[in-house]
């Protein structure tokens, strides 16, 4: 068993003590079942302080249900989801896309792993023709797989284009969290003052034992959802224990404070990588870092440390948790350094 930090991914690091205890007060008594519990409906109240009077939350199991699911929701059958090659619905999330959301997707390459409206605009023809899968939905990540962060400017222009051809906007916000710290601005700004139609908000990644959360800010789209989140087997019967996680992670701004711990450390990171001559081949962002490493090093590092290959060409990426700390990060550069 690992009794160390790893910079493999942040769904290896454990559940915030905050988190933990939430769960803990949530497990006393019994109360209602799937959802019709006051964790839930206190939830509503706490992502509507953070997403706006709009916004309604549908909590479900994990990233890949919450991503099926929510496409689903908002691409009729004959539609597409456009998304980028490295998405994670097209990289990550083996067939559940095509078998369980019987969803078409159009990706497009990309350098930094964001869409833009003239990459969007490339899939945009055969408008009206039966014989071709029509444009439904944008799919963006934030951050993106790269570890790239969208600006809010950025955003509005995806919106902007992806309403002016009848299409929706999902962001798959796993570590939305990390955006936020990064941007330096609250979700209501970055997802509901930009044009947004759903997000799925991420909290595993960020200090959570499990969970996510669908947000949407249409009611007839939320109450749709409740039966479609019942037949993707996404319907928790305890759901008690993912909604309190979520209502503590927003308490205080934990979201805040976990993900900007990881980001620093990424960025901590990279400063030392960059001291020893290894700079990152995407701008750090968020809490990953992604650099070329010589088999030498990477073997030397992997002694102690996983973490992941990226391609074939020697990238690895190092992902930073909220919490890695500066004497992981430096302790890891150094076995780097001593390669």
């Amino acid at each position: 068993m690992m009794n160390h930090k790893n910079f493999a991914s942040d769904n290896y690091s454990g559940v915030h003590p905050a988190i933990m205890q939430a769960l803990a007060t949530a497990n006393v008594g019994h109360v209602p079942a799937y959802g019709y519990d006051e964790f839930t409906d206190e939830l509503q109240t706490v992502i509507r302080q953070h997403f706006g009077d709009k916004a309604h939350a549908l909590p479900v199991f994990n990233g890949t249900g919450a991503n099926v699911v929510g496409l689903q929701a908002i691409n009729p059958r004959w539609g597409a989801v456009i998304c980028t090659e490295s998405a994670h619905i097209h990289q990550d999330e083996s067939t559940a896309p095509q078998v369980v959301g019987g969803l078409k997707l159009l990706a497009i390459a990309t350098d930094d792993g964001k869409l833009t409206p003239e990459l969007i605009k490339t899939q945009l023809y055969n408008i009206g023709s039966e014989h071709r899968a029509q444009p439904s939905v944008v799919y963006i990540s934030q951050t993106t797989e790269y570890g790239t962060c969208y600006t809010t400017d950025e955003l509005k222009a995806i919106c902007q284009t992806a309403h002016e051809y009848g299409m929706k906007v999902f962001v798959d916000g796993a570590r939305l969290s990390n955006a936020a710290a990064y941007l330096g601005i609250s979700f209501k700004e970055m997802i509901c003052e930009t044009g947004v139609d759903m997000v799925s908000f991420g909290g595993t990644k960020n200090g959570m034992m499990m969970g996510e959360c669908l947000v949407v800010f249409d009611e007839t789209l939320a109450k749709s959802l409740v039966f479609l989140r019942k037949v993707g087997l996404q319907t928790a019967s305890k759901m008690r224990f993912i909604s309190a996680q979520f209502i503590e992670l927003l308490r205080n701004d934990l979201y805040l404070h976990n993900a900007k711990q990881a980001n620093d450390m990424a960025t901590l990171l990279a400063g030392e990588l960059d001291k020893l001559g290894i700079q990152p081949i995407y701008q750090v962002q968020s809490n990953g870092v992604f650099v070329k490493l010589s088999k030498q090093a990477a073997d030397a590092a992997r002694q102690k440390y996983a973490f992941y290959d990226w391609d074939t060409q020697g990238t690895v990426r190092l992902m930073c948790s909220f919490d890695t700390t500066s004497d992981d990060v430096l302790d890891l550069a150094s076995l780097i350094k001593q390669a």
